[in-house]
């Protein structure tokens, strides 16, 4: 797979090991969201917004905040939290310390929605990803991607990064 100019390329194992991990996380979130869709008229990103509002202190985290945990952009979030919010699953308020930010707050429906949904969410996890591993499988698992995730996130989330053209000079 190596072009003219690259480094070097990956080797088959290397190759297969990536591929291996998009397929399963593809289908992983395929399966998910399926469910998601049928049973809360969720997408999957919708369902970890309300699942890390339901984990926050005081149900409620600041949009850029929630942004960085997902690895989603400001946009996207923004798009997101708006029709959670038509459907009254959230609420959004300015910060009371800083006007800029925005705190984005899971309602009961919100809660109860999840609460619905999660089980499924559970079952289909549990066939799909945990059932076919044996031993420390699931312990290796845990421990490799760990390393790999806290290597990826050692650099700012691109919603993290500052906004092309502010803080210019002049």
């Amino acid at each position: 797979m190596s072009r003219v100019g690259d480094p070097e390329g990956l080797s088959a194992e290397q190759l297969g090991a990536y591929f291996a991990l998009m397929e399963v996380s593809s289908l992983l979130q395929y399966a998910v969201d399926e469910h998601l869709r049928a049973d809360g008229d969720l997408s999957y990103v919708q369902f970890q917004i309300l699942a890390r509002l339901v984990d926050a202190p005081e149900g409620r985290l600041r949009m850029t905040d929630l942004a960085d945990g997902l690895v989603f952009s400001r946009s996207g979030l923004t798009y997101q939290a708006g029709l959670l919010d038509k459907r009254g699953l959230i609420t959004r308020a300015p910060s009371p310390d800083d006007e800029r930010s925005v705190i984005v707050t899971v309602t009961a429906a919100g809660r109860d929605l999840v609460a619905h949904v999660l089980p499924g969410h559970v079952e289909r996890v549990r066939r799909l990803l945990i059932e076919p591993m044996a031993g420390t499988d699931l312990a290796d698992l845990s421990g490799v991607l760990g390393r790999v995730r806290d290597h990826m996130r050692a650099t700012p989330p691109r919603s993290a990064k500052p906004r092309a053209g502010r803080n210019r000079a002049g």
